[in-house]
């Protein structure tokens, strides 16, 4: 095991439509994807189509979505460690013009404690703040063992500050500084004040304001894909975790500045698919966006 993943499993259907019917209506849509879905499973999913090995906790049902998740992991040789819950939770996502909505349906009453894994292969952990309590059980753990922590700041939960203090690399959404009610800047200073060597915050077509390892504040700024280019925002946060992870796995000692610009590459590839699979970019995928793009 390269890399650990924590989170809850989602399988997502992505609908491309410019009408939600109401009341007995009834449409076509344009597009559709089905997918693996939830930020930890897919950043995971992301990091092994990079060529990492990497091993999942997550919740997975005994159902026929739970089996089509199973053969998903399988094809990207994703070891897999389920915690179980009785059914499966669903996400359906209508992208349009660079939003997307979202409408979940989620079961996270878990019927068994998480797995006690074996962490000496292990080079880095990264977390949704999905279960709440074996993600800081295994943040501990891989602090004191010197490994990697990332997490994936979406929104306020409720140990998310006892949480960031075990944590290296915290990238945040704008979300969580409006849950905290921050600004950009004062999180990333609330960042820095719970020891996270280094901190972001994404701000979607605006690109990122961050820190780097001398505590120097940035902007990295999105690539500016065209935007009749853009058919799916959904995930490229997901991804972009991933591919920073992967880049720093490829190059433990590179900068971050540069294993960030490898992951805006890989969330300038999500978005121009539909769903998070068919946006999953390989090393090539990248290579031809950074070539696209190099002038940023």
């Amino acid at each position: 095991m390269k890399a650990l993943f924590i989170g809850h499993t989602y399988i997502d259907v992505t609908m491309l439509t410019d009408v939600i019917p109401t009341g007995d209506a009834k449409d076509v849509a344009k597009d559709y994807a089905v997918s693996f879905g939830g930020n930890a499973v897919t950043a995971g999913f992301a990091c092994a189509k990079l060529g990492h090995e990497v091993e999942l906790i997550c919740s997975l049902a005994d159902d026929w979505l739970g089996h089509m998740f199973r053969d998903m992991a399988k094809r990207y040789q994703i070891g897999l460690h389920p915690r179980a819950v009785k059914r499966s939770s669903l996400s359906f996502i209508m992208p349009h013009n660079g939003k997307r909505a979202i409408l979940r349906a989620r079961d996270a009453d878990y019927l068994e404690p998480a797995a006690q894994l074996d962490l000496s292969n292990c080079k880095a952990l990264h977390l949704d703040g999905h279960m709440e309590e074996t993600a800081l059980d295994y943040a501990k753990l891989c602090r004191a063992q010197g490994i990697l922590t990332s997490l994936d700041g979406g929104g306020l939960r409720g140990n998310t500050h006892e949480l960031l203090q075990f944590i290296d690399i915290a990238v945040v959404a704008e979300r969580l500084c409006e849950q905290m009610n921050l600004s950009d800047e004062a999180m990333l200073a609330y960042l820095k004040s719970r020891g996270c060597k280094i901190g972001a915050v994404t701000q979607g077509e605006r690109g990122m304001l961050w820190y780097d390892e001398a505590g120097t504040i940035s902007r990295l700024p999105a690539l500016s894909v065209p935007a009749n280019l853009i058919i799916d925002t959904s995930g490229a946060g997901d991804v972009f975790h991933g591919a920073y992870l992967a880049a720093s796995l490829s190059n433990p000692s590179g900068r971050w500045s540069e294993h960030f610009q490898f992951a805006r590459a890989a969330s300038a590839h999500k978005i121009q698919h539909l769903g998070n699979e068919a946006g999953l970019p390989s090393q090539a995928d990248i290579k031809t966006i950074l070539a696209l793009y190099a002038h940023h």
